[in-house]
């Protein structure tokens, strides 16, 4: 095998793949990256069994072939190279010479042979929508994704492709992210599935903000084709968590009191500042309600208190609620818009975050002292 690429290419397409290897893999050869030059084109593979990632990438192939070489070494060493171009030559024992400049590195690889096979994915119920909308969509919901392992059908996000909507949810028990967005789903291809975590994290790094993104899922397994503008592709496969997802509209509210607006951002930074002063042993901070104004406190024995004061529209009589503020900055944070509402009813019931928009959040309150 033997190729010339471009430096910038060859990094950008080992950076994409190569996040998922884990360096306490049992099998040596799931720590490399499987090389297919042809053509045109470099196409780069790397899996865990569970998640497996493929791109291609632009490339000068005068010998067609296969290896796999280290990918967390190449990815380093080519990161690394002065040279804007590179030369790769590969011999029939999976020695790699690579030559750039006034460098040369010879890098010991594994036959491809010896590389898991690719799951093939031949199901043809498609979705496809804006790679920029999916993104949008993995923003304000994998945050609240759960990372409680006893609990595992919540250790991944819901997909719903039904009635001409594709629906995300996230949940971990104490608070639920919410967005849909309208796409063409016949009825062949409704299905209801849960992607992984791990899955959805690698998702929202290959993601761009242009081009588009083709969803294919069968009983066990969920593709994820990204078709980038300038005609490169690239591939995510991953095993489904297996399990039903509970009944999340049951924790929804139907009703609620009270109203709020507020500016996102400057509830942002309120929160921030009083988050500084909370502890382990008190992490809630107080939303206290009275005419045209809100104030956040935080109080903390151990280390103090603060008090932030906001105008606002409300003319509700005077009340309180305490929430986590984590969670409360988890979502503004993932949100863009520059006006968020709050709805709440009383200090015992969920509050609801809503955008002028397909988005709801559900933050249940703690107690307060």
């Amino acid at each position: 095998m033997k190729f010339s690429i471009a430096k910038d290419q060859f990094a950008s397409g080992l950076q994409s793949v190569q996040n998922i290897v884990s360096s306490r893999t049992t099998l040596p050869i799931l720590s490399n990256v499987l090389l297919r030059a042809e053509g045109d084109r470099l196409d780069l593979t790397v899996t865990d069994l569970d998640v497996t990632i493929q791109c291609d990438v632009s490339a000068t192939v005068s010998r067609p072939g296969t290896v796999t070489l280290p990918v967390k070494k190449l990815f380093s060493i080519v990161r690394e190279l002065g040279s804007p171009e590179l030369e790769v030559e590969v011999d029939d024992r999976s020695v790699c010479s690579l030559r750039a400049g006034p460098s040369f590195f010879k890098i010991n690889g594994l036959p491809a042979e010896e590389y898991p096979p690719v799951p093939e994915f031949e199901e043809q119920r498609i979705v496809a929508m804006p790679q920029e909308v999916l993104g949008s969509m993995l923003r304000k919901t994998s945050f609240a994704v759960s990372t409680d392992e006893t609990r595992y059908v919540l250790n991944g996000l819901f997909f719903s492709l039904k009635e001409h909507k594709i629906t995300l949810v996230a949940t971990d028990g104490r608070r639920l992210a919410l967005t849909d967005e309208e796409a063409e789903i016949d009825g062949e291809s409704q299905r209801e599935f849960i992607v992984p975590t791990k899955a959805v994290v690698e998702l929202q790094r290959l993601l761009h903000d242009k081009g588009q993104v083709e969803v294919r899922a069968t009983e066990n397994q969920v593709a994820f084709m990204l078709l980038g503008e300038d005609g490169h592709r690239a591939q995510l496969i991953s095993k489904l968590v297996e399990g039903t997802y509970p009944n999340y509209q049951q924790v929804i509210p139907k009703e609620s009191k009270e109203r709020i607006t507020l500016i996102r951002e400057e509830l942002l930074l309120a929160l921030r500042r009083a988050e500084i002063m909370t502890s382990d042993k008190a992490n809630s901070v107080k939303l206290s309600f009275s005419r045209n104004q809100l104030s956040i406190t935080a109080n903390s024995p151990d280390v103090g208190e603060a008090r932030e004061n906001l105008a606002v529209n409300y003319k509700g009589g005077d009340f309180g609620v305490a929430f986590n503020p984590t969670f409360l900055l988890d979502a503004l944070k993932a949100l863009a818009e520059e006006e968020v509402f709050f709805e709440l009813t009383d200090e015992l019931s969920p509050g609801v975050l809503k955008i002028n928009g397909p988005f709801l959040y559900v933050i249940m309150p703690m107690r307060m002292n």
